[in-house]
């Protein structure tokens, strides 16, 4: 067959190469220069490939239409992953949390592998290419694929391809600076879809006030992080965040603000006010374990003042602004602090609020909640139950995960099965 791959991000990479290994005549059609350039950046450009958890693990990360993936996880399986990365040649390794990494940690070390086997599997590549339209024509009052629109951008020329199948990668709307235009929604829409309301996901939280601003760049690894409604509790768990100019970031952040924005968008709520995001800075230590700590501390320093007596428990950055919050005076010595003081030092130290004032949009965010219906999409083979011949895979797809591999997980495997 010829077989015409829309976008050559990490899910049209496989469909390709799938494709192509099954002995078909494969097209892939890139906007950009280069191939994979939302890969570049993932993990930090270190690329989290996949989780290595069991699968029960993966399902229980997918935060929308996890049931949708189960013929094509199970088809194609993080272990699967794994295992073909380290037949291409990529090594990896295994991280906190599961996470898989190139034992490099190069994410141009994945995109390598990937763009050697397109030309060995010789695929035509086509960058710096748009596809403008997707046309269908009608056969016994059935819609059924027909050809694709495109444009060179170099030359401004146009043509048309042709092709027996279609596959429509082309991501989302996230990290816009990588060239997500949402051309598949548009596409999908063309041909008589539905796509769900479309946001950003996996994105960092605004926070008010200027602290974190002053705190930038400090990273914390094993803090809690706690979100309620009034007594509801949202989220609570631990990991690792950081602070921003505008807030906060982070992997514990991005799958905390997943779990409010549903949370937000279920129970209609319009007040970020009513939300409190609180952090236990001593996940590790009771409140009676902290105070002792403290106090130890603080009969160490027992002449300093109190801003210079906190350098073993806090990081730099963040010593001014607990300082401040805890009411003592900076110039304080410690000899001379209050129990009833220490006490609202270590309650501080437990529990530091943050006051939420909105999510960051597209062009931070990792991954876009929405996208086409998953019931207009056959589970099993990824194809369109409105057009014939017409296939999805990746992000374009109502379906987004947390953070943590599990989203390129989704792309390899709905990759793989619309190539299939």
């Amino acid at each position: 067959m010829k077989v015409i791959v829309i976008g050559g991000g990490a899910a049209g990479m496989m469909a390709a190469i799938t494709s192509a290994d099954n002995g078909n005549d494969v097209t892939l059609i890139e906007h950009n220069e280069k191939l994979g350039k939302k890969l570049y950046i993932t993990g930090k450009g270190r690329c989290n490939i996949t989780n290595a958890s069991d699968i029960d693990v993966i399902f229980k990360n997918i935060m929308s239409n996890n049931k949708f993936m189960y013929s094509s996880l199970y088809t194609f399986t993080n272990d699967n992953t794994i295992e073909y990365f380290e037949k291409l040649g990529l090594k990896t390794k295994v991280e906190r949390g599961n996470r898989v990494f190139p034992l490099s940690d190069k994410s141009s070390d994945v995109i390598a592998v990937l763009q050697k086997e397109l030309k060995r599997l010789s695929v035509k590549i086509l960058l710096n290419t748009e596809a403008e339209d997707v046309n269908f024509r009608m056969e016994n009052d059935e819609k059924i694929f027909d050809n694709v629109a495109i444009k060179d951008l170099k030359t401004n020329k146009k043509s048309t391809l042709k092709a027996d199948k279609l596959i429509i990668a082309t991501g989302g709307l996230s990290y816009q600076s990588t060239g997500s235009t949402g051309d598949g929604y548009r596409f999908a829409k063309s041909l008589g879809h539905e796509v769900t309301r479309l946001s950003p996901s996996l994105v960092p939280l605004n926070i008010k006030g200027d602290e974190c601003k002053r705190m930038m760049g400090l990273s914390l690894k094993n803090v809690k992080l706690t979100i309620k409604h009034g007594k509801k509790l949202i989220y609570d768990e631990m990991g690792e965040m950081l602070f921003t100019h505008f807030g906060i970031s982070g992997p514990l952040v991005l799958s905390g603000g997943v779990y409010m924005k549903n949370y937000i968008e279920k129970k209609k709520i319009e007040d970020y006010n009513e939300l409190k995001i609180s952090i236990d800075l001593k996940p590790a230590l009771s409140v009676e374990q902290l105070d002792a700590r403290i106090l130890k501390d603080f009969n160490i320093n027992i002449n300093k003042d109190f801003c210079n007596s906190l350098d073993k428990l806090l990081p730099q950055k963040m010593i001014p602004v607990v300082v401040e919050r805890s009411g003592i005076p900076a110039d304080k010595k410690v000899s001379f602090i209050t129990k009833q003081e220490r006490n609202g030092l270590t309650v501080l130290l437990k529990n530091f609020c943050l006051d939420f004032n909105g999510f960051r949009d597209f062009n931070e965010a990792i991954i876009t909640k929405g996208g086409v219906k998953t019931k207009e999409i056959n589970p099993s083979t990824m194809e369109s139950l409105l057009v014939k011949n017409v296939y999805f895979a990746g992000e374009v797809i109502d379906v987004d995960a947390l953070t943590g591999g599990y989203n390129l997980q989704i792309a390899w495997s709905t990759g793989y099965i619309a190539g299939c």
